[in-house]
């Protein structure tokens, strides 16, 4: 018997909100980010994107910027990206694609739904 069975290629994920979602609404889910594609109503299937490239919205003018290979965070209350997980406040998008100046509105991330070691579990061999 086989110990796994191919479901789909995992670009996006099934979810049912329990209130309206509007396309490019970030959705946090445990550790998981994703970006609504279209409009999901309350209670109805939809489908969350969890791999592809996004701008996400990020303080202008905050002293916020990004350098091309830096990892970008989600700070769901503001709703913004933000540069640290804030002690664990914030969760993973991804990379950062396209630097962002403080000047700028939006980061462009490739989202990465794959957990980031934590620095003990890196340095332990794990």
């Amino acid at each position: 018997m086989a110990t796994a069975e191919f479901v789909h290629d995992g670009k996006t994920i099934d979810y049912t909100p329990s209130a309206d979602v509007t396309a490019g609404d970030v959705i946090v889910q445990g550790d998981l980010v994703g970006v609504a594609s279209l409009d999901i109503k309350a209670n109805v299937l939809g489908a969350l994107a969890v791999i592809g490239v996004f701008d996400f919205a990020k303080e202008a003018d905050g002293g916020v910027t990004f350098a091309v290979g830096a990892l970008a965070y989600w700070d769901s209350v503001n709703k913004v990206a933000v540069t640290d997980d804030g002690g664990g406040a914030y969760k993973l998008l991804g990379k950062v694609v396209k630097a962002a100046a403080d000047a700028d509105a939006t980061v462009r991330v490739r989202l990465c739904p794959c957990a980031v070691p934590t620095e003990s579990a890196s340095s332990s061999g794990v």
